[in-house]
């Protein structure tokens, strides 16, 4: 098995904060996505589709 790295400070991997090696690493990462640094991309929607997802159901 491969030693694995933090995701934010590329320590060593804990056990207990699994992918972290810390809470404050967990929590720095939290507050990032809180705050929007991570996005996840979204292409255009097809064309006829609701903006929402849902059919209007009319």
């Amino acid at each position: 098995m491969t030693a694995r790295a933090c995701p934010v400070c590329r320590k060593p991997v804990v056990e207990e904060f699994r992918p972290f090696c810390s809470r404050r690493c967990s929590d720095v990462d939290l507050g990032r996505w809180l705050k929007g640094a991570y996005v996840i991309p979204a292409g255009p929607s097809p064309e006829g589709e609701a903006e929402n997802g849902a059919d209007s159901g009319d």
